[in-house]
């Protein structure tokens, strides 16, 4: 069949083409050798699906199937490949650069400083290559956010959110940068009690000035270490938004550069902000998120006020990429989906508002949401962050060296196969002990009375 040249069918090829683009990245980092079609290289992750079976590419090469996408698309009125590498760095940094921020002084403080550290670098190096082979308040407030959120999802391109994300980026940077220096120049953090034999009464916490140590306490449970590994880790896990943001760039070569540039930041961030935040607090006083240790309630609430943008800009994205699979395809081949039409936005912003809808009768019916958050994230992170990666580059290299691939592999080449089933393993790590230890937070949730009602407006506040 010759190539189709409809504009509708142009925004199909940019998912089976984005493996494409990448096969040529993987062959310039040595992850694969050997040339394929777009149909061969689709099928190194998955069976090309069913609406794309009938293109035919012929032999064109990477980069002028690429060119052709966007020649085809360029007459339509919305254009999705609009994303530079700097736009998508934008949309990075905001998914990842977040409120979780200021939970790093909590596991440091459970893990100990240096074994903290260690594991903010090696989560974020893991993440950082598995990426590569891609190439919550009353329910007023809830309502009023939900509906905030939903109107700043309404644009349809990661281009034009990009903006948003640069800004809420910045705006994260600020809060951060605040909250960390008010932490610093306080003479004593929230909770501070001079006598070290006291002990309270509600949360068992010494007294005494802030205890820093290098190495994890004595008495640290399996569920409270592992609880603070997960939350070092669930910070970096993001990659199953990555296929989306490729697809829309203009260049999808160039997203490793946007990749490294927040892998960097990241661990730097991160770092810092942790280790500095524990140093002023230490195992005493420390809380998650770490706004609640600042004692000048002023100092407090203008540092977490910067950090309000970046908590609505995170949902707005999670909740793009989530409607736009629906969209693309209920829509798919239709002019919907390229121009603007009343039945193409009034789907669009329909999808968005049973999401924002859903997302906020959840927040508000299961009263352990946070404890959710944790049980879900072992559930699907393990998998989309660690096991997909790893069974994706088995399966890869299958298909580049055919029935014999296994026996004629270079040194090289088993030490990444051994590397890629590690992977699959810490993800099957974390999703058993992940699960069990999200569980047994419920439990003891509810064992200590920390579980609240449904739809309440009891405060919440830091």
């Amino acid at each position: 069949m010759a190539l189709d040249k409809s504009p509708d069918s142009s925004i199909d090829r940019k998912n089976l083409n984005m493996n494409a683009d990448l096969s040529a990245e993987e062959k310039a980092t040595n992850f694969g050798s050997s040339h394929h079609d777009s149909k061969t290289t689709a099928a190194r992750i998955a069976p090309v699906l069913p609406h794309l079976r009938g293109y035919d590419f012929g032999d064109d090469s990477e980069s002028d199937i690429l060119g052709k996408q966007i020649e085809l698309e360029a007459g339509n009125e919305i254009q999705y490949r609009t994303c530079s590498w700097q736009k998508t760095a934008a949309l990075l940094f905001s998914e990842y650069i977040c409120l979780a921020i200021m939970s790093f002084p909590y596991s440091y403080a459970t893990l100990g400083l240096v074994p903290g550290l260690i594991l903010t670098v090696v989560v974020a190096g893991l993440v950082l290559y598995t990426s590569l082979v891609v190439c919550q308040c009353t329910v007023v407030f809830a309502v009023v956010a939900t509906v905030i959120c939903w109107v700043a999802s309404l644009p349809r391109t990661f281009s034009a959110l990009s903006k948003l994300g640069t800004a809420s980026a910045f705006f994260t940077f600020v809060s951060v940068l605040l909250a960390t220096i008010f932490t610093a120049i306080e003479p004593h953090p929230a909770g501070y009690n001079p006598d070290p034999n006291f002990v309270d009464p509600v949360t068992g916490i010494h007294g005494g000035n802030p205890i820093v140590t290098a190495i994890p306490v004595g008495g640290v449970t399996f569920v409270a270490g592992f609880n603070a590994f997960l939350n070092i880790s669930y910070t970096f896990i993001g990659q199953i938004t990555l296929p989306s943001f490729i697809a829309e760039m203009k260049n999808p070569r160039d997203f490793p550069k946007a990749l490294w540039a927040v892998t960097i930041a990241e661990v730097i961030l991160f770092g810092l902000v942790g280790s500095i935040i524990y140093a002023y607090t230490g195992n005493q006083y420390y809380t998650a998120p770490a706004f609640g240790s600042i004692s000048n309630q002023v100092f407090k609430k203008v540092s977490f006020s910067f950090m309000i943008p970046t908590l609505i800009f995170l949902g707005v994205l999670y909740a793009s990429v989530s409607a736009r699979f629906i969209f693309f395809r209920v829509f798919e081949g239709t002019k919907h989906k390229s121009s603007h039409t009343v039945v193409g936005w009034a789907s669009w912003a329909g999808i968005l508002l049973a999401t924002w809808i859903l997302a906020f009768i959840i927040a508000e019916v299961i009263p352990f949401f946070s404890d959710l958050l944790s049980l879900m994230s072992s559930l699907f992170d393990s998998f989309f962050g660690f096991i997909f990666w790893g069974v994706a580059y088995i399966r890869m290299r299958r298909v580049d060296g055919g029935v014999n691939w296994l026996r004629e592999q270079s040194l090289y080449g088993y030490i990444m196969l051994v590397f890629n089933i590690l992977i699959i393993l810490i993800g099957l790590f974390f999703l058993g002990a992940g699960t069990y230890t999200s569980v047994q937070a419920i439990i003891d949730s509810y064992a200590a009375g920390a579980v609240g009602g449904v739809f309440t407006c009891v405060s919440n506040a830091l």
